[in-house]
């Protein structure tokens, strides 16, 4: 790997987490508007929303995420993207911007048809803003946007066979994501009213998205022979197999009621597709311009590359974290509810004072080393892994004393007072 697809793949991972994540929650919304009528109805619509509510915000990072890097490490690219696509990402930000007024407004509402009115712009948000993105991935994959400002047909681009076909596929699976989550949450929460429910619903959206997506193959290789041809019989059948696979054993999962693994396998088979579209469009980033051409100077590269991995040590161990107490229903539950820290914690506990710190310094340091001074890519490579490594333990070794988990004392270590 060099130094210069780097940042791309922060992006495609970027990519990969915004899709699962943001989309269960744009999925939330289509169940929230087909949900009817009645006081089941009405219980589908608050599960939905309550599921939403800790981590609805922090989804959306990635895609901002995604824009930064992109745009700074590829301009000429995003430049190209940004100016032919303007209509649909006009179109997914109101639709986000509505989405989020919508959420923030629904715990106001004072009648039900306030209510109802909130939801349904809520709802058609969730739906019309992963379609829109999904048009303008559909333009880029099927190599509709050319290389320079506004150089794209404005319509076309995304008004096409392949970026309609991406568009309802995005809608799909992001509602088939959606029922595998919330069906998981039901059954955390004891609810087996809603985890029938859900789990019903969970096994259709899989089917519909599964058969769309095979459907979709026939579009490909009319409108996007090259695409096709690629995923097919090259380097993007990896991704398809995986997805296909993961697809299948998350149906088999969520059929068996093993929901914990189910949103696992689904999350996968998501992120599969998205690296299966990355090795059939390598390595062009837009039609006659190749991811190193795209790239900007070496100098911004390691700058971003170094950002990206230093931010990661906060970004990444704060959201597993948020995830754990969410997925976990630890979330809002008092330090008297709190089990005993396990060894692993302890043990961080004990290095963090005086190992931990150097050994992030050094890892840091290697990282920056490898992949500014040296060319070859197998530094380049050290360099990535270093910085990696950097992530891992710079977290815990920046936390505060009082925050650390502490062993408890066993009485049999602790010394009897003397009897006076």
């Amino acid at each position: 790997m060099h130094l210069y697809e780097l940042p791309l793949l922060f992006a495609l991972v970027g990519l990969a987490f915004y899709t699962v994540l943001a989309g269960a929650d744009f999925g939330a919304g289509w169940w929230q508007l087909t949900a009817g009528k009645g006081p089941d109805a009405a219980s589908i619509r608050d599960h939905a929303h309550h599921a939403m509510g800790p981590v609805w915000e922090a989804n959306h990072v990635w895609l901002i995420f995604v824009l930064t890097v992109v745009w700074t490490a590829y301009p000429s690219a995003f430049g190209s993207i940004a100016s032919t696509l303007t209509i649909p990402l006009f179109i997914a930000a109101v639709g986000i911007i509505f989405r989020g007024t919508a959420y923030a407004l629904r715990a106001g509402a004072s009648t039900v048809r306030e209510l109802r009115a909130i939801d349904t712009v809520f709802a058609l948000s969730s739906i019309l803003t992963p379609f829109a993105l999904g048009t303008a991935v559909g333009g880029v994959a099927s190599r509709r946007v050319p290389v320079g400002n506004a150089a794209g047909d404005q319509f076309s681009s995304w008004l096409n066979p392949t970026s309609l076909l991406i568009g309802v596929l995005a809608v799909a699976t992001a509602a088939y994501l959606a029922a595998v989550f919330l069906c998981a949450d039901a059954a955390r929460l004891g609810e087996t009213t809603l985890e029938r429910k859900f789990r019903t619903r969970a096994l259709a959206a899989g089917l519909v998205s599964g058969a769309i997506a095979l459907a979709g193959v026939a579009v490909l290789h009319s409108d996007a022979h090259p695409l096709y041809h690629r995923l097919v019989e090259g380097k993007g059948l990896i991704g398809l197999l995986a997805s296909i696979v993961a697809g299948s054993a998350t149906l088999a999962l969520v059929w068996r009621k093993r929901y914990e693994a189910s949103r696992y396998t689904a999350a996968l088979a998501v992120a599969a597709i998205i690296a299966g579209w990355a090795l059939a469009q390598s390595p062009l980033f837009l039609e006659g311009l190749t991811v190193r051409e795209a790239a900007a100077g070496r100098d911004t590269l390691i700058a971003v590359t170094v950002a990206v991995l230093a931010g990661a040590a906060i970004l990444f161990p704060s959201l597993a974290l948020l995830f754990r107490l969410v997925l976990g229903g630890e979330l809002g539950r008092g330090e008297g509810a709190a089990g005993q820290p396990t060894q692993a914690r302890s043990l961080i506990a004990a290095l963090a004072p005086g190992l931990l710190p150097r050994l992030a310094i050094a890892c840091l340091v290697a990282g920056i080393g490898f992949t500014t001074i040296a060319n070859a890519a197998w530094a380049h490579t050290i360099g990535v892994f270093s910085l990696f490594a950097f992530i891992v333990v710079a977290f815990p070794a920046a936390l505060p004393p009082d925050l650390l988990p502490t062993p408890s004392k066993t009485p049999n270590a602790e010394k009897a007072d003397p009897v006076e």
